[in-house]
């Protein structure tokens, strides 16, 4: 299964892969070779665009679960929230999922510049954040763009409502995605360095 827009992406090289080919074939090609590795370069991308794309399906885990692949950047609290934040190389699933049951109440774009997304600063850089009405209180889930990922992408509207683990948005080519919850009905159960996948890995439980 791949992500929302992954589309025009794959049947753009697809179509370049077989012009290329039928040329080849035809041997209307000065220099087969040389459009040989062409080709073989096509395909590469072709299959770059197809892994970076993919969105498998998963069962949420238990608990308030990562909105995105990656590795756990930082865990901190910060008045009366903690903010999780997660790091995606440009090999993980890049589409983001719900940490809870949630109906988002807006969406807001933020920020300026594209610094690499695990420095201190890049809390400043271009940024989109989803507030969410849950039945913890309001949660926050910020993507944040980097120096090459500058593309955001959301699939969810103001006034939707959707289920732990559903996907509201993508970044495109990495970067990292932020959660900030209640710090006085929530507890972190990761560390920095942890891996998690979207949807699945509890990231926090509710405490009472």
């Amino acid at each position: 299964m791949f992500a929302p827009g992954a589309g025009r992406f794959l049947a753009a090289t697809a179509a370049l892969l077989l012009v290329l080919a039928a040329l080849l074939a035809a041997r209307l090609l000065p220099l087969p070779l040389l459009f040989l590795g062409v080709l073989g370069a096509g395909a590469a991308l072709w299959i770059f665009f197809a892994v970076f794309f993919r969105d498998p399906e998963r069962a949420p885990g238990p608990g308030i679960v990562s909105a995105a692949d990656g590795r756990v950047r930082a865990v901190d609290r910060e008045a009366d929230r903690w903010r999780i934040s997660v790091f995606m190389n440009v090999t993980d699933v890049h589409v983001n999922r719900l940490p809870l049951d949630a109906r988002l109440e807006a969406v807001d774009d933020a920020g300026e510049g594209y610094r690499a997304a695990y420095r201190p600063d890049a809390d400043h850089n271009v940024r989109r954040a989803y507030r969410f009405a849950t039945a913890l209180g309001p949660v926050e889930v910020v993507q944040m763009t980097g120096v090459v990922a500058r593309r955001l992408v959301s699939f969810v509207r103001p006034g939707s409502e959707g289920r732990k683990g559903d996907r509201f948005g993508m970044i495109v080519l990495g970067s990292r995605v932020d959660v900030l919850l209640p710090a006085a009905r929530t507890t972190p159960t990761v560390r920095v360095g942890d891996r998690v996948r979207a949807g699945a890995s509890p990231i926090a439980r509710e405490v009472p």
